[in-house]
């Protein structure tokens, strides 16, 4: 089994990080290794994972003692660790508990195949140091679990915010932005290919910055460029910071049919002792005042938001301005975490994780459940409208129903047309839970 090319890649974590597996497959295809979605018939296995949140690194542990096993039936089998997890975890994953041949860092995909050769010759290889110029634009990925209409480009790597909680600074460096032109010809590939829709994706798209001879493109005209290729190429982002989002690039969304009208603003809290200790850099008016410009420029646009538990020091009055500003946004939908500490971490160097599990437990409880009445209320107010809708595939609950996203980025499940995955179609909403608009095609 030592000449088993075939490599088998589970991913965890960001779009970020699928879209690196993405990126991963390809420079090993080029290299005359095989991508499978079988397990069983792999040679090499790939973990990629990021290092954000603690329950995240356990899942992967368990994950990599269990391949480990497989060893007993598949003596020739390796295993190799990707992504933000490698570095931090490298000693301990591949020494203390020998559960790995290979490490490689989100700068060192290129070197890959070379590393797979020491590998080969009996000695395990490791590679994570970071690039300041590493952005893989000349990589065309490779489309893995595709659904052959939605896909994801990668526009910039790294991150220079320096949020106290957040460990991406450390292990994706310093923020580097991708050529404006390769995107634009990777936007117009995919939409000659089928596809219908990309997320350009980024730790901060607001930063995005290329320079082409003297003038500099922003993400704004980025953002232009690339809705510029088709105009039933829809465009999606993720994520942008608060204290970056610009009216220029609101009235580029609003100016574009094609520029999803969703928004994912991540406000991590509501109290500005919290925002001021997570070094988010902006104030709960300064963020109400985007939330306002967003509402004034692009009526209609949905706006989601992640929200942390528990952080250093929170008191219950902090986690109550969370609440009130949950209620004053109305979000359509949120990821909402507890805080973990993690190493590397400003926080974890100068505050102390000093929460009780049970209230941190209580309190995104209460989050939880206040986002669930603001998601269905929002949901509700939809019964009646229509919406155009991209087909993504087949309902998981019924073979005769279809689902699809309309550009408020709300799912949809309508019974089956003529029209098919990556067509457009035009949804009545009937009725509606918290994730999902039920519907008809009219």
């Amino acid at each position: 089994m030592k000449n088993n090319k075939k490599i088998y890649i589970e991913t965890y974590g960001c779009q970020m990080n699928f879209s690196d597996s993405e990126i991963v497959a390809s420079i090993l295809k080029e290299n005359g290794y095989e991508y499978t979605d079988d397990l069983t018939s792999a040679g090499i296995i790939f973990v990629n994972t990021c290092s954000i949140r603690e329950n995240a690194e356990d899942r992967v542990r368990k994950r990599l003692h269990y391949f480990k096993s497989l060893r007993k039936k598949n003596p020739g089998l390796l295993i190799g660790l990707l992504g933000c997890m490698a570095d931090r975890t490298k000693t301990a994953l591949m020494d203390d508990e020998q559960l790995l041949d290979l490490v490689a860092g989100p700068d060192s995909y290129r070197h890959l195949p070379q590393l797979l050769e020491q590998v080969g010759t009996g000695r395990r290889a490791i590679d994570t140091i970071l690039s300041v110029d590493e952005t893989y634009a000349d990589i065309t990925p490779v489309r893995l679990d595709s659904n052959g209409v939605s896909a994801f480009i990668s526009i910039m790597r790294g991150c220079e915010n320096y949020c106290s909680y957040c460990v991406v600074p450390s292990t994706r460096g310093q923020e580097r932005s991708r050529d404006a032109a390769s995107i634009v010809r990777e936007t117009r590939d995919l939409f000659d290919r089928g596809y219908r829709e990309v997320t350009l994706l980024g730790q901060n798209v607001n930063s995005y910055a290329w320079k082409s001879g003297n003038d500099t493109i922003n993400f704004s005209d980025l953002l232009r460029q690339v809705a510029a290729v088709n105009p039933l190429m829809r465009i999606r982002f993720a994520t942008s910071h608060p204290k970056d989002i610009s009216d220029d690039l609101l009235h580029a969304i609003a100016d574009n049919h094609n520029l999803c009208k969703a928004i994912h603003l991540p406000v991590q809290s509501g109290s500005n002792h919290m925002l001021d200790l997570m070094n988010r850099k902006y104030t709960r008016e300064q963020y109400q005042e985007r939330i306002e410009a967003i509402r004034r420029i692009i009526p209609g646009c949905t706006i989601s938001t992640d929200i942390i538990a528990g952080f250093c020091d929170e008191a219950e009055e902090d986690h109550r301005d969370t609440l009130s500003l949950m209620e004053w946004v109305g979000y359509d939908a949120a990821y909402m975490f507890k805080y973990s500490e993690r190493p590397q971490t400003l926080a974890a160097d100068t505050l102390k994780d000093n929460i009780p599990e049970e209230v941190k437990d209580r309190r995104l409880t209460e989050i939880i459940n206040l986002q669930q009445k603001l998601s269905l209320a929002n949901n509700l107010s939809d019964v009646g409208k229509t919406f155009e809708v991209l087909v993504e595939g087949r309902s998981k609950r019924s073979e005769n129903q279809y689902f699809g996203r309309n550009s408020q980025n709300k799912v949809a499940v309508f019974t089956k047309t003529a029209s098919g995955p990556g067509e457009y179609v035009t949804v009545r909403i009937t009725g509606a839970t918290s994730a999902t608009l039920l519907g008809e095609v009219i």
